[in-house]
């Protein structure tokens, strides 16, 4: 059983209630917007040349490339490709993605809700979302780029494990390496720009901040991975940190689908921890067989994907369904007046039109009502976490048991 939470651990979780009590008392979001906004929306305006300039370049191929491109950097994609590293025998690398994609995707879809930034007007631009995740994307405000911040990231941060991997001292692999990683960058930024998608200036500043990020990153991660294989009462404190961080949340000036991204990869992130922490010793420690050793074969590693990928759906749907049913019986039972703006029909109230824009209305006011001062809870949230906690947990933990039962 775990201890006591320890010093440290208490003042973080009271540090982020206290932010979150001040900013909501004081209304610092709205002041911080008020302050920003008006610049921002200009700088996207007089860009809008600058876009048309590029789009007079307009071809099938690059509609297509850049279409692939963005699909190749999006938050679906990093869901996806997660799990096999996991499974690869790279959990250290996995584990550290997946923390670091969740660090993004809070603080980037946290500017861009407090700053509110329009993206460029369409028309005069031509803006393509091939993709139902495109379409959602473009729902979301501009500033900052959130593919720019995640690729910036991720693959800088991927270079960094490669290198200290395979331990390179050779200078010009070093180079080839960061020019790679800078050509990626430089052509998810035109193809943004080229799709209609964002603004010279959503592009700078997603380029700045995960600059920012990554730095910051390179000199904690050690430290986070540490606290996860081998902390004290790492499972309890991350549940609270998840849990306060639903809090922790600007409300934009209009909704926006970027709440719910954010809810998703927080229950993501605590599966993860969870999972890892109470596994670690027999399925994500550095000695376990890595991708074409003798120890995982391809052949392998290919039944691993079609044993995995199936299980962890299934407890996805379960995970949801699950939770459809206990968290409106909680409710009731303790007496927490609830809604549901799209899961669950018979709990819709007087919500009504399109499940998606219910969904965002309601995911910032009412969220979290006992912060807010509202009398009604919309479930949706805790639902849609419970059902990432459930699937990223089956990733680490359920599903390598499988492959230890089935000698994969």
């Amino acid at each position: 059983m775990e201890s006591v939470l320890t010093w440290w651990q208490v003042a973080s979780l009271c540090g982020i209630i206290s932010w979150i009590w001040v900013a909501s008392h004081l209304n610092l979001t709205k002041k911080f917007r008020s302050l920003v906004q008006f610049w921002v929306t200009r700088q996207v305006i007089n860009g809008t040349s600058f876009i048309l300039q590029i789009q007079s370049y307009e071809h099938k191929f690059l509609d297509a490339f850049f279409s692939v491109l963005s699909c190749v950097v999006s938050v679906p994609f990093y869901t996806a490709f997660l799990p096999f590293l996991f499974w690869s025998g790279h959990g250290k690398l996995a584990r550290q993605m997946t923390l670091l994609m969740a660090f993004c995707d809070y603080f980037g879809n946290a500017i861009k809700d407090v700053v509110s930034a329009p993206r460029p007007n369409c028309p005069p631009v031509r803006r393509i979302t091939a993709t139902k995740d495109e379409k959602e994307n473009a729902m979301e405000y501009g500033l900052p780029s959130s593919h720019i911040l995640n690729t910036v990231c991720l693959a800088g941060y991927l270079l960094h494990y490669i290198l200290s991997y395979y331990q390179h001292d050779n200078d010009f692999v070093k180079f080839a390496g960061v020019g790679l990683v800078c050509l990626f960058v430089g052509l998810i930024g035109l193809g943004r720009i080229y799709l209609g998608m964002h603004s010279l200036i959503d592009i700078i500043g997603g380029l700045a901040m995960g600059l920012l990020i990554l730095s910051f990153w390179l000199t904690v991660h050690e430290v986070i991975d540490n606290f996860i294989v081998s902390g004290q009462n790492v499972t309890s404190f991350w549940a609270a940190l998840s849990f306060l961080l639903l809090f922790a949340y600007p409300t934009p000036e209009f909704p926006t689908p970027s709440f719910e991204f954010h809810t998703a990869f927080n229950g993501v992130a605590f599966g993860i921890v969870a999972g890892v922490q109470q596994t670690y010793s027999q399925f994500h420690h550095e000695a376990v067989p890595c991708l074409f050793s003798s120890e995982l074969t391809v052949p392998a590693f290919i039944g691993r994907i079609l044993v995995g990928l199936p299980t962890i759906l299934l407890v996805k749907f379960c995970s949801k369904a699950l939770a459809k049913w206990i968290l409106p019986l909680i409710s009731h039972t303790i007496g927490i007046p609830i809604k549901s703006s799209g899961y669950i029909p018979m709990l819709n109230g007087s919500v009504s039109g399109n499940k998606s824009d219910n969904i965002k209305q309601t995911s910032y006011a009412q969220k979290l009502f006992f912060f807010s001062g509202q009398d009604i809870f919309d479930v949706d949230t805790g639902i849609r976490f419970l059902q990432y906690v459930g699937l990223a947990w089956s990733v680490v933990d359920l599903v390598p048991s499988v492959f230890s039962h089935l000698r994969l």
